[in-house]
């Protein structure tokens, strides 16, 4: 893994050291006390056209615009994965480990939902079902009419929906880490042994608030311990001020959302990948989905200290798991230990 996570990061500094140093001097003479965010979000998106991706915004109507990485040339011996993020930031910033990985599998289209990244609407809904839609409308402009799926917490409960509406155009689906088998009453009960309100915690205010989100994510190190506060605020303005409203409004549709009742039984295969050590949503939650709502086209595997944040804690197993379960490949690899199935 540590190889890995090396040879991403000389992959990044090769091919952006030249923008960078174009991107300093310039941005220096008009850049505020953002700075620092802005060049690391820019290192990214040059980071993703590395990985043979490309931005596209669409716009699905003339009040609803979606912003996507496709992959650029799309080869017939690789199928498609779509990649749809969580909480937290944009798609860039959660997919990092990832992107390089499985591109090397998929056609990858990675969009940012609505009022994240460059993806809004000006219409009021706010619900899971809504966003499902708008992927989709967009990944038809984009001339892809099959995919699987990957969902990323929030990203895992419209991944869901897109499977449940589109049975036709949704091949397999791959859902970590999300609480889509949860009951009202369970969301309500574990928000109240963490002690804050939900949109506290996902859509951070201050360095107090951003501290607590990623420390709930996180299992294996602090990751900003030694991130003065200054550095963190700069994320916060750049990643979470803009539909600050609209990205709450999201927060209490699913809060409000009671799932168990209506929650249909995809028709798809489907994975399930969750980290142990899971603070936002704890273990029993995927063993919830698997049993009582996913049924026998279903598995689960449970990554071994690992928290939330699998996709950043743990990318090679995510990784791996993806590719064995999407491609059908003999998943060999596994046999390193990390992994506890469940079928």
């Amino acid at each position: 893994m540590e190889l890995t996570k090396l040879w991403h990061l000389l992959t990044f500094y090769l091919s952006t050291i030249q923008a960078v140093f174009r991107d300093i001097f310039s941005g220096l003479l008009y850049l505020n006390r953002t700075l620092s965010v802005l060049v690391m979000d820019k290192f990214l998106s040059l980071y993703f056209k590395s990985c043979d991706l490309s931005p596209c915004t669409i716009d699905l109507d003339n009040q609803t615009t979606m912003h996507f990485w496709s992959t650029n040339h799309r080869r017939f011996n690789k199928p498609i994965l779509v990649m749809l993020h969580g909480y937290g930031s944009n798609s860039k910033w959660q997919f990092l480990y990832q992107v390089n990985s499985l591109s090397r599998s998929f056609n990858l289209y990675v969009p940012d939902l609505l009022f994240f990244g460059k993806s809004y609407t000006n219409l009021l809904d706010r619900t899971d079902g809504f966003q499902a839609r708008c992927v989709v409308r967009g990944l038809e402009r984009l001339g892809v009419d099959r995919f699987s799926v990957y969902g990323l917490s929030y990203g895992g409960f419209v991944a869901y929906r897109m499977a449940e509406m589109y049975p036709e155009v949704v091949e397999k689906v791959v859902i970590v880490s999300s609480g889509v088998g949860c009951t009202r009453d369970q969301k309500g009960e574990h928000l109240r042994k963490v002690g804050r309100r939900a949109s506290d915690i996902l859509v951070p205010n201050n360095p107090r608030d951003l501290r607590l989100l990623v420390n709930l994510s996180m299992h294996k190190h602090e990751a900003f311990k030694w991130f003065p506060d200054f550095l963190l605020q700069q994320f916060v303005n750049v990643m979470y001020k803009d539909h600050r409203k609209e990205k709450i409004e999201l927060i209490e549709y699913l809060l409000e959302k009671e799932t168990v009742s209506n929650l249909p039984v995809l028709t798809q295969e489907t994975l399930i990948i969750w980290g142990d050590k899971d603070n936002v949503f704890p273990v029993q939650f995927a063993h919830q989905l698997h049993r009582y709502h996913l049924g026998p086209k279903s598995r689960l595997e449970i990554i071994k200290d690992t928290g939330h944040a699998a996709n950043m804690e743990s990318p090679d197993a995510v990784n791996r798991s993806i590719k064995s379960f999407v491609l059908g490949t003999p998943d060999s690899l596994h046999s390193l230990g990390n992994l506890c199935k469940q079928s």
